[in-house]
């Protein structure tokens, strides 16, 4: 019995070592940002020793670098209840619940830290900001009356804003949008120059009413001979932006465009793309079209850097502006009839129709459940059926569901954004279910292609054309969320 009891400590020691060395080869893969194998190998050294609250703590951390929030949230909580004093588990849970907008039970973790550590200058700057947003949260809601609310359009008088005599950047022309207005803008804003806040401002008041107008599915159709160019996100990367268009041609009524949400956050430059797809979507109504991704949010535009962006650049108003205005983006679009088109996914129950998505009424900031809620933020997945989402919000949806759906609704395949693809875009559930990512080497860390496709109306058949990432001025992200990101691992 001695021998038996002795050999099982001897092996558990091993265990114990094994684990350690794959722990640090996790870390040697995450200090080289490749997270996929870091959260592999803290996996593997998981299954080896699995009441070890720092393997827990790391692998955390390495999924919130990928933006599975949900995960993250489930390992930093596993931490605390292996080791209740192990500090280091209440920052990531506090990070990731900051990250699903999740703010009360961050500061609770917040003031833990605070509480164990009252020197440590960086908890203390944590829990102020986050303790700003639960009573700036508070506040919104006390003063909130959705029945009355007025819009900012109300209290703007933009006919009696000067434009000064020094400012030589592009002015609408009679309040309009231009071809000669776009080239010029998109060269000022390359020059890192400001649009004047009342062209800016007319640019916002002409697309809300223009994206007001649309249905909540926009549905489209191609002739045989006709093409159209649809982009992923981009997420603040106007340089790229503008290699797209170098590479692709500028949009116009024979070069259509779609892009399919998040424009902004994460990248430096999230104004001047957005207003650069503002101008064309004036400029072509009917051939440039832009549908909603989670980031056309509030809570998200509030942690990765756009309101932060507008607010530095413009002021608060002109943010509340843009609030208004990305309510009215579209949630999906059909081609031909064949092809759906939305930024995250379908959908956590079977059933849903494109009659379904049409009665959306999406001018709001999304619910936590539910089609829009999915349209925004659900993932495919492998296997059949459906899994609670890495993210944390919504689901993943297997090719069993892709397949009812498409069958049930008389489609042929999806497109959707949402996820970083090495290859800028990847093809799953056999065909049906498309990812395409147009933000190359995304937030200037994970040297990930960027792509777009291109769809004919003849056969719909989606042709992939990659590009890398070009360079850009350093200019950091407005993000407080990246401050949150900037802790180490044991």
């Amino acid at each position: 019995m001695a021998d038996a009891t002795e050999g099982g400590t001897v092996k558990m020691a091993a265990n114990e070592r094994t684990a350690e060395e794959l722990k640090e080869k996790a870390n040697k893969y995450f200090k080289e940002k490749d997270y996929d194998n870091a959260i592999k190998y803290y996996s593997e050294a998981l299954e080896l020793n699995p009441d070890n609250a720092i393997y827990y703590s790391n692998r955390s951390l390495a999924y919130l670098r990928t933006e599975c929030y949900g995960y993250a949230l489930a390992d930093a909580t596993r931490a605390l209840e292996i080791d209740k004093n192990y500090v280091k588990g209440y920052y990531r849970r506090a990070t990731s619940n900051m990250a699903l907008g999740k703010f009360k039970a961050a500061l609770k973790d917040y003031e833990t830290v605070v509480r164990v550590r009252p020197n440590d200058k960086d908890a203390k700057m944590k829990y102020q900001e986050c303790n700003k947003i639960v009573k700036q949260k508070a506040f919104e809601r006390a003063i909130a009356s959705d029945e009355l609310k007025k819009s900012v359009v109300d209290s703007l008088d933009i006919e009696n804003m000067m434009i000064e005599d020094d400012y030589t950047g592009p002015k609408l022309e009679d309040g309009k949008v231009t071809l000669k207005f776009m080239k010029e803008l998109m060269a000022w804003f390359k020059d890192q120059k400001k649009l004047h806040r009342k062209c800016a401002y007319q640019i916002l008041v002409q697309v809300k009413e223009v994206l007001s107008k649309l249905p909540s599915l926009v549905e489209i159709t191609l002739k045989e001979a006709e093409k159209i160019t649809i982009c992923g996100d981009t997420h603040g990367q106007y340089y790229d932006l503008l290699n797209i268009f170098e590479l692709n041609g500028l949009p116009s009524p024979t070069n259509p465009y779609l892009f399919n949400g998040d424009f902004v956050d994460r990248g430096s430059f999230s104004v001047e793309v957005i207003f650069t797809l503002f101008g064309f979507k004036l400029l072509y109504p009917d051939s440039f079209h832009l549908l909603r991704g989670n980031h056309e949010t509030d809570n998200m535009n509030q942690m990765y850097g756009f309101e932060g962006e507008v607010k530095a650049k413009y002021t608060a108003q002109m943010f509340q502006l843009f609030s208004e205005v990305f309510q009215w983006l579209p949630l999906a679009q059909c081609i031909n009839s064949k092809v759906l088109v939305m930024h995250g996914g379908l959908f956590s129950e079977d059933g849903v129709t494109l009659d379904d998505i049409r009665k959306i009424d999406r001018n709001r900031q999304p619910p936590d459940s539910g089609p829009m809620c999915d349209l925004l933020w659900s993932d495919p997945q492998p296997q059949n059926g459906r899994s609670i989402s890495k993210r944390g919000v919504s689901c993943q949806f297997g090719p069993d569901v892709t397949e009812r759906f498409l069958s049930e609704n008389k489609l042929q395949y999806i497109v959707r954004s949402h996820e970083v693809k090495s290859e800028g875009y990847e093809v799953t559930h056999s065909g049906k279910c498309i990812t395409v990512f147009s933000a190359p080497n995304y937030c200037d860390q994970m040297g990930n292609k960027g792509a777009y496709i291109h769809l004919r109306g003849s056969d719909l058949k989606p042709e992939f054309h990659q590009f890398s990432a070009v360079p850009h001025p350093n200019v950091k992200p407005m993000a407080y969320a990246n401050t949150l990101l900037q802790l180490g691992m044991m």
